[in-house]
């Protein structure tokens, strides 16, 4: 194992942005950047023993700044979007900003995503990031520490740790925004790619992406990834929540327990992904509003469907919603998630 530390950019303030590469003994390697905690890339074998990048991204400071749909960032302290930008902690309501439409609050306004964070090594395959987000940030309470930790091991896992601890009673959810590609980040489309997720309900949304309050049963539905699926079988269907998305961008209802909670197979390559996590919720989004006028690494552009999102949290809009598994977080406690992505190829 390794870790080697570089320069890449600087931020439109002067300061510099770093890039972390963690390489294992079996000659895969993930990079990470302090922008944004951003998970930069993650080369991966094929089953023809081909390294290949399975995530988009951007070569430089210029992409990750003015053409980024968060790829890879780490998004908080609220991830995903908060109807009206309010929501009430011990009896006090509380109007954040509204950076989507006007009229909800998307990613917390993308402050941790945009932040340029510290960072130190933490062995030979750990870096661990932290940021402080100062009271009332985008009107949210409470000064908050925050570190996230990315791991890389010699198993192909990429480990993502989070950790938070408020002076005031607040809301933190936190996740990773990566996109996949497990053909490779300028493979084309991800429709054939087959997906299983262990959740027998979602979330559906009104039309402007806000839970409607309402957790559904998959089954019947084009959101039923129970038994494994392409991604595109069902992405056209003549479904109310499908269409209003342009595809797949929904909370699904993990069911409990100790196993994987997500598998991906990308048939041609035969590399797998398998999904760990302590979250109720994951958001599957597969990059709907990718028009291919932005480009990505290499300079190809990000057509639609070019990767597809695997965000695990605490679902959307949670603090609306008594019937939703609930983020708020009480004056000192901490707060603590993990997931884990496993990369390999199918025997």
């Amino acid at each position: 194992m390794s870790i080697t530390k570089s320069f890449f950019g600087t931020m439109p303030d002067g300061s510099e942005v770093y890039k972390y590469k963690i390489k294992n003994s079996e000659g895969c390697f993930a990079e990470f950047i302090t922008y944004g905690a951003t998970w930069l890339s993650a080369f991966m074998y094929d089953k023809d023993d081909i390294l290949q990048d399975v995530l988009l991204g951007f070569d430089d400071m210029d992409g990750h700044i003015n053409r980024s749909d968060y790829q890879g960032q780490c998004v908080g302290r609220y991830a995903n979007r908060i109807a009206g930008g309010k929501f009430t902690v011990n009896g006090t309501e509380y109007q954040v900003d509204c950076n989507e439409d006007g009229v909800k609050s998307l990613h917390s306004s993308g402050e941790f995503a945009h932040a340029n964070w510290n960072a130190e090594e933490d062995g030979e395959n750990s870096v661990v990031f932290s940021y402080v987000s100062a009271d009332g940030t985008y009107g949210f309470p409470g000064t908050l520490t925050a570190k996230c930790r990315y791991t890389l091991t010699d198993d192909n896992e990429v480990v993502i740790e989070y950790s938070a601890v408020s002076d005031k009673a607040t809301i933190i959810n936190f996740t990773n925004h990566a996109y996949f590609n497990l053909a490779g980040c300028n493979s084309g489309d991800v429709l054939g790619h087959i997906l299983w997720i262990d959740a027998d309900a979602f979330t559906p949304t009104t039309p402007d992406s806000i839970p409607t309050g309402e957790i559904r049963p998959v089954k019947g539905t084009p959101y039923d990834f129970t038994d494994g699926k392409p991604i595109g079988e069902d992405i056209k269907a003549d479904y109310d929540q499908l269409t209003a998305a342009k595809g797949y961008d929904h909370n699904f209802c993990l069911n409990e327990g100790d196993d994987y909670k997500i598998a991906v197979l990308e048939p041609v390559s035969g590399r797998t992904l398998n999904v760990w996590t302590d979250q109720p919720g994951v958001q599957l989004y597969t990059g709907n509003f990718l028009d291919g006028t932005r480009a990505g690494k290499g300079g190809c552009p990000m057509i639609q469907h070019a990767g597809f999102c695997l965000e695990t949290q605490v679902y959307p809009d949670a603090p609306n919603h008594d019937n939703f598994p609930q983020c708020t977080y009480q004056a000192g406690e901490e707060y603590k998630a993990k997931t884990i992505y496993k990369f390999g190829i199918k025997e």
